[in-house]
């Protein structure tokens, strides 16, 4: 099976996919950004499986995912992962944000997800160095594709802005 990847640059509340990916903080409670539109989108049904989550296990722990239903959003699920806050590079925050999006990838496998949509996580408030996150992000999705998948067809990375934007059309073409 050939998996596609695709560059956008847009709203990633508004893709017509099987799973999004929301940059979510550990609350699981909604937040800015990526996080505060999809709760703010998708409805209330998100925020309250969200705390059926957080009541079962706790918070989410950095580097980890958990998923939802998409409540009123146009994908079927929402795949929450915690980023890293970036520290330096002092607290292994690049081995944590490769696990923010390969459990992504193995929850969204595991859910028969044909298409995936993937924000740029860690990037905004969390103040990843936005090149590095691009390359951690690209590099972890073709070892998934290249080693784990049996369902994903198309992975999608969406950038909200100009400059994300630039970063992986230009890794991409590499």
């Amino acid at each position: 099976m050939k998996t596609e990847i695709k560059l956008i640059k847009g709203d990633i509340t508004t893709m017509t996919v099987d799973a999004i990916v929301n940059a979510a903080n550990s609350s699981l409670l909604g937040g800015g950004g990526v996080d505060g539109a999809i709760h703010r989108k998708g409805g209330p049904q998100i925020l309250e499986e969200c705390k059926v989550i957080r009541n079962r296990q706790g918070k989410c722990k950095t580097g980890d995912a958990v998923y939802t239903s998409a409540g009123l959003l146009p994908a079927k699920y929402v795949i929450h992962t915690v980023g890293p806050i970036w520290m330096m590079g002092k607290n292994k925050e690049t081995e944590l944000l490769a696990s923010c999006y390969r459990k992504s990838l193995e929850i969204a496998d595991s859910l028969l997800v044909k298409s995936i949509a993937f924000p740029n996580i860690s990037t905004g408030v969390y103040h990843f160095p936005k090149t590095e996150a691009a390359q951690i992000a690209i590099d972890i999705v073709k070892e998934f594709i290249d080693n784990n998948n049996k369902n994903i067809e198309e992975v999608i990375f969406v950038c909200f802005d100009d400059e994300n934007y630039r970063i992986y059309e230009n890794i991409l073409a590499e």
